[in-house]
């Protein structure tokens, strides 16, 4: 059987993505799936640099805005929201891209990755949510310890949900990570935005003014109305900077500092996931443009399957 194909726009933050996914999208009948995994929750528009409806120039957008920020969102139901809208958009003769910069997101939609689904045991849930975070993440630590070094201690939802999994299944994260496939589902080019380092850097920098002048602030503190300050969303960057300036725990330009900082070394984590997980074709936005467009006509007019 034939694979669907999806163009696929990855990199780190601030590289360009929003801008050459329009285009593409305008040149090559395209709708646009967001690949971030903060930018599924409504409200987090300026931290998140989500697209406004001004830039999207009328290219339709999915999975943008679908959960309140004091909701949990998971892999395993962007996986499966995701493949829906790509069939979708197949179905109807357009394009779908897929654009965003967490890696396991777009990661587990190319591939057969198999999740364990977990049915909800309130009574555990409920025990476990009047424990500290620092109970919590012990217990973790103990339990699954390869999960417990990869979320942070404060982050009270994953951990639990982490607690949840290896409790309820027996099922620590290595091996649960056995279940992430190799197959893939669809025929694919992704494109990796890469620019200079330190060009990167003073776009990252110059991003963090200009979500602040944007009102950054105002935005976390209409949240904060109605978000638990642990709440998973909180988690992005910028949000949880903005969150400790606002308790008095840093001044406004240490918190500009270290946005910038964290920014940065995402950034890094980012390049460093695309290069070792996926198969990345490498290129500058504007500078290898005319190359990128050949590419993709020659991958939706001919017959690979990947």
């Amino acid at each position: 059987m034939k694979k669907q194909k999806v163009l696929v726009l990855a990199g780190p933050t601030a590289s360009g993505k929003t801008a050459l996914s329009i285009e593409l999208a305008k040149r090559f009948n395209g709708e646009i799936i967001n690949g971030d995994a903060f930018q599924v929750y409504k409200g987090l528009d300026i931290g998140t640099a989500k697209v406004t409806t001004e830039e999207m120039e009328g290219i339709p957008h999915h999975l943008l805005s679908l959960r309140e920020p004091s909701e949990a969102f998971s892999v395993a139901e962007y996986q499966k929201l995701v493949r829906m809208t790509i069939e979708d958009i197949t179905s109807r003769g357009h394009v779908p891209i897929l654009v965003g910069g967490t890696g396991l997101y777009i990661q587990a939609v190319l591939y057969d990755f198999q999740f364990v689904e977990q049915a909800v045991d309130t009574e555990l849930r409920q025990q476990l949510e009047q424990l500290t975070s620092e109970e919590l993440w012990g217990q973790l630590s103990e339990q699954d310890p390869e999960a417990a070094q990869e979320i942070h201690p404060n982050n009270k939802q994953r951990v639990v949900r982490a607690l949840e999994r290896v409790i309820a299944s027996g099922v620590n994260k290595q091996e649960a990570e056995q279940n992430r496939g190799k197959d893939t589902l669809y025929s694919f080019v992704i494109f990796g935005l890469e620019r200079d380092r330190q060009e990167l850097y003073q776009r990252i920098n110059t991003r963090v003014y200009l979500m602040i002048a944007n009102g950054l602030v105002e935005e976390v503190k209409e949240l904060l109305k109605r978000t638990p300050k642990d709440a998973q969303a909180f988690q992005a960057i910028g949000y949880k900077e903005v969150i400790s300036h606002l308790e008095g725990r840093l001044t406004h330009e240490e918190m500009i500092a270290e946005i910038q900082q964290n920014s940065r070394r995402y950034a890094k984590r980012q390049f460093t996931y695309f290069r070792n997980k996926l198969p990345v074709e490498w290129v500058h936005p504007e500078e290898d443009y005319v190359k990128i467009v050949e590419r993709c006509n020659e991958f939706l007019k001919g017959n690979e399957n990947k």
